[in-house]
């Protein structure tokens, strides 16, 4: 363990990395490998035995969500309306001013 002490950090992001391949291939390698033995076992009595593999799903990229909100002199401050507010706009609700005064 103390080995890894003396590393940098993008040494010791290297060996994480390689660590990750290395289980994935162990992991891909030992699937074939129960795989075959259950298409042997199946055999030795007469048995065919088909395996589908799950198809992946897509990766679901999240939806852009539109501006909703925006700073009235910082036009690069802007809000979608969701999750807490940020501090700009806290700040302006404080002064007394209307959330719909900045509405896009």
């Amino acid at each position: 363990m103390t080995e890894y002490q003396n590393l940098s950090e993008r040494e010791l992001q290297a060996v994480i990395e390689n660590a990750e391949k290395a289980l994935k291939n162990k992991q891909a390698n030992k699937r074939k490998e129960v795989i075959a033995q259950i298409k042997e076992l199946a055999a030795s009595i007469d048995v065919i035995v088909e395996i589908h593999e799950p198809e992946k799903k897509p990766v679901r990229k999240g939806a852009k969500v539109a501006i909703k909100y925006r700073h009235p002199d910082d036009h690069n401050k802007t809000w979608t309306g969701r999750g807490v507010a940020p501090k700009w706009m806290q700040e302006l609700l404080n002064a007394g001013c209307n959330r719909s005064e900045f509405e896009v």
